[in-house]
């Protein structure tokens, strides 16, 4: 016996003990109401056993096979149109199928390449996104600082915007005079570099031995009359024109999305905020503003780590009397926004240049950057680096 039938027939012996005169006349009405019910239940769980007792008995039941009679489910082939039919019709696709599987990868691989081909034509869009907001992350901590002083975030954006096309404007005309002037003086002076380094016993040597001169006037003149030559040289020219023509495009991008970001950053933080789980909303802004914090403080101590080498630079070469002191230190802070190898690469080509002068001035400038290489490593780095990224935000 089951054991819905069991409990059906304990059901039904407690309805039969318990009958209406037992109980006082209040709660006669009652009881009956609660039979009724029980009643109802019983029968319906009867049923239920009974319908679930017939689904298990089809299932585990063997199917009779009487000759002449086909079983349950069979397809009668001599029926019309059911001679050349596949037994397979009607079956859905299985996921399985290798020929699903394959059409799913090649699908995904195409549509793979299709996005690293799209992303690779927006890589200078993407660049200059990202030097946006590299600057608009050095700038903020000047944005907040006024912000703490009075100024609301539309009036500090402006003043700090102002003061860096201020700054900009200042050097561009303190140094891009002096590099024209010795860039003009350079490329004047070259011819006569040249001869002099023609004069030189060992080049005259090498030219005894080898024909060095001959062989170069043959080349010139071999690219002189060929045609390939004036198409590479227009080429270049042109292709040096769009390249300019590209950097000062996106100069002119980057500067316009740097104050866009400056001015929308809070707005910005938010959006991008709301994109992360409540749950680890707080954990994630906690993290994402104390390393956008560290990382403009880190540009801005960096800016002037550079800044401080390109003007002690400059002021040994004008002592050391080396040539194109200007465009040198200029080379020189460009090269030290670069970590790690930016401020030897300067130096690399300080001492290169100062070969023209002389073996002493080349021993003197070596010295020079071991020492300012000692002092900035010790002094100057950690007492800006300390007051731009180190410090906790205030509260």
């Amino acid at each position: 016996m089951s054991r819905g039938s069991t409990r059906l027939v304990r059901g039904r012996r407690m309805l039969r003990r318990l009958r209406p005169h037992h109980v006082p006349r209040a709660g006669r009405r009652a009881v009956r109401r609660w039979q009724d019910y029980r009643e109802r239940q019983l029968t319906l769980l009867a049923e239920s056993n009974r319908l679930q007792q017939e689904l298990r008995d089809q299932v585990v039941a063997p199917v009779t096979v009487v000759p002449g009679v086909p079983p349950p489910g069979a397809v009668d082939a001599s029926a019309p149109g059911t001679a050349d039919q596949d037994p397979r019709a009607g079956r859905s696709w299985s996921l399985a199928s290798p020929f699903y599987v394959g059409f799913t990868f090649a699908l995904g691989a195409l549509l793979a390449w299709l996005l690293v081909q799209n992303l690779t034509r927006l890589t200078s869009v993407f660049t200059f996104l990202l030097v946006a907001l590299f600057v608009t992350l050095a700038l903020d901590p000047v944005v907040q600082w006024l912000t703490r002083r009075g100024f609301t975030r539309g009036p500090a954006v402006l003043v700090v915007f102002l003061g860096l096309v201020a700054v900009v404007t200042v050097v561009g005309l303190l140094v891009v005079p002096p590099i024209v002037a010795q860039a003009g003086a350079l490329v004047e002076k070259f011819p006569s570099y040249l001869q002099n380094l023609g004069g030189q016993p060992w080049l005259a040597d090498l030219d005894a031995r080898y024909d060095l001169s001959g062989r170069l006037t043959e080349e010139a003149d071999r690219l002189a009359t060929d045609g390939r030559t004036i198409s590479t040289v227009f080429g270049g020219v042109l292709g040096a024109a769009g390249w300019v023509a590209g950097s000062l495009v996106g100069l002119l991008t980057s500067v316009i999305l740097t104050l866009y970001l400056l001015a929308t950053l809070p707005t910005v933080k938010e959006a991008a905020f709301l994109l992360v789980p409540s749950s680890r909303r707080p954990r994630v802004v906690g993290l994402a503003e104390e390393i956008m914090r560290r990382v403009g403080g880190y540009a801005l101590g960096q800016s002037a780590v550079a800044t401080i080498n390109a003007a002690c630079s400059w002021v040994m070469m004008q002592i050391m009397g080396i040539p194109y002191p200007a465009v040198l230190a200029v080379l020189v802070g460009l090269l030290g926004l670069i970590p790690m190898i930016g401020a030897t690469l300067g130096a690399i080509i300080v001492g290169l240049v100062a070969l023209t002068v002389s073996p002493t001035t080349v021993l003197v400038v070596i010295v020079y950057y071991v020492v300012y290489q000692q002092v900035e490593n010790y002094v100057i780095v950690p007492n800006i680096m300390r007051r731009t990224v180190c410090p906790c935000p205030a509260r």
